[in-house]
């Protein structure tokens, strides 16, 4: 099997009785200890394994999408209009602290966290081989790092929990701001990058590597506004000489191409496994005639995005990433507009019928690819233009525009084979900075649409852009700029 295995520990906790009299603060305890379980390599692996679970989409606690694209203008809640109703009130920014969603992902998030800092204390107690440890132990600071990136970006300041929770005081922490959370996830990748590998072969592919630690840590770099740190690792990344551009876009999402050449970081999935380890996405995403649910429905402003020539092409990744009018859906029949409720559906993550049958629509094997090279190149030359070095920039941006008009040289299912469309996705030559951010800017929305990064830049680009992007939700960047902490979490936490 190609994929990492990845297998669930259940922890159950022991009960704690507590008298009228007496009040016992304990250290937390559980059927496997520090001091049971964390004993030979294996078992170490086992723990880095299930550290990995949070950041894949087996449940829908796990709903990064709702903040990636729905919150974004990129997308709706799609779906039927009563159906996961708590959606709504993210996508128009009335969220109060007790919704369903708000609570899903930071809970979902900080097991994952919990998983991490379990396995970065007590690894490296285990005798064993000094590489295999200081890689496992780089794979948790790694996912601890992505963790913290989506929470912080999310909620804004939050608990900074870089221990296991065994203690009280290692479970009621307070909050830390912004610059804190993001100084310990800059020195988690820091830390990965050395010790992680280049590549892995076989059944290890999908862990993290020392370019994906490179790759998140200098997107870190670019939500703080540190250009020259950002070229510099993105520079490291390139070095590596492992990445390149596929040929076909439209790879980049499909099952076949999983683990692909430009896929930098890339979250596992496998279908009709016990215990269940598919992905969720494609049914939710899906129309209601496969047995889907049509969610995260693109919007008709996304669409109106993409270049189209005098002649009336589109962008070839317009029809690669969004099913509409006139175009197919993955199984080749035409696309009905009254599949969703915007008239669009995104097709990223849903695999067709012969892969993943209506019956098993959930359970589907398609990886989610959060971070690929041509984000890589995207951020590059975001970074040389906003350290003016705009005629530098053009090199990095126009590989990307390059790719995607060249996709009908390599793509005998589009119309036209053979040759690339007269006056399609022409090279960048501007270089006036302001004029340079909004292209860049632009190409980064259709290059990236829907892979659920679409809000997140809004907020880093501030309040003007985002404002105006948002303008029709109400959204007013002082006020809603981060989501409230979950209810759930100010109960439980004594020092919020």
């Amino acid at each position: 099997m190609r994929k990492i295995k990845q297998i669930l520990i259940a922890l159950v906790l022991l009960p704690v009785f507590i008298s009228c009299e007496d009040f016992l603060d304990e250290d937390l305890q559980g059927v496997y200890s520090s001091k049971t379980f964390y004993e030979t390599p294996e078992q170490a692996i086992t723990a880095v394994n299930t550290t990995y679970v949070p950041a894949s989409f087996r449940e829908i606690n796990n709903c990064l999408w709702v903040f990636g694209d729905v919150a974004s203008d990129d997308a709706i809640k799609g779906g039927n209009p009563g159906d996961q109703s708590e959606i709504e009130f993210i996508d128009n920014f009335s969220v109060t602290p007790d919704n369903g969603f708000v609570e899903f992902i930071w809970q979902h998030y900080y097991e994952g966290i919990t998983r991490a800092n379990q396995v970065i204390l007590n690894v490296p107690k285990i005798n064993m081989n000094d590489d295999l440890r200081n890689r496992l132990v780089g794979e948790a600071k790694f996912l601890r790092a992505y963790y913290y990136f989506h929470l912080v970006n999310i909620y804004g300041g939050i608990p900074l929990k870089t221990k296991p929770a065994l203690t009280s005081e290692a479970l009621h922490v307070p909050l830390s701001d912004v610059e804190e959370i993001y100084s310990q996830i800059e020195k988690d990748l820091e830390d990965a990058a050395k010790v992680l590998p280049k590549q892995y072969g076989g059944t290890e592919k999908g862990r993290a590597t020392q370019g994906a630690a490179l790759g998140l840590l200098a997107k870190v770099y670019m939500f703080q506004e540190k250009w020259q740190k950002v070229i510099t690792t993105t520079n490291q990344v390139q070095d590596l000489k492992v990445y390149e551009l596929l040929d076909v876009y439209r790879h980049n999402f499909e099952l076949a191409y999983d683990n692909n050449d430009e896929s930098i970081i890339e979250f596992q999935h496998n279908k009709g496994e016990t215990p269940y380890e598919g992905s969720y996405l494609n049914q939710w995403f899906s129309p209601k005639k496969e047995n889907g649910y049509y969610f995260n429905t693109p919007t008709e402003d996304l669409v109106n995005a993409y270049e189209v020539t005098n002649e009336g092409i589109a962008d070839p990744r317009l029809d690669y990433s969004i099913g509409r009018e006139g175009g197919q859906w993955l199984n080749g029949e035409d696309f009905d507009p009254a599949w969703s409720p915007t008239g669009f559906l995104t097709k990223k993550h849903a695999q067709p019928l012969e892969e993943v049958s209506a019956g098993t629509k959930g359970d589907a094997g398609l990886n989610y690819t959060y971070m690929r090279y041509a984000e890589i190149l995207l951020m590059k030359a975001e970074a040389l233009n906003e350290e003016d070095r705009s005629a530098d920039a053009l090199e990095p941006l126009n590989k990307i525009r390059k790719r995607a008009r060249e996709c009908y040289l390599y793509d005998n299912t589009l119309s036209g084979y053979g040759s690339v469309p007269q006056g399609l996705l022409s090279d960048i030559t501007v270089t006036n900075q302001q004029t340079l951010r909004d292209v860049i800017r632009h190409e980064r929305r259709v290059e990236l649409a829907m892979e659920f990064h679409r809000y997140f830049d809004l907020m880093r680009y501030g309040a003007e852009a985002a404002e105006a992007a948002l303008s029709n939700k109400g959204f007013i960047y002082a006020e809603d700029r981060y989501f409230p902490i979950p209810q759930s979490e100010r109960d439980a936490n004594n020092a919020l």
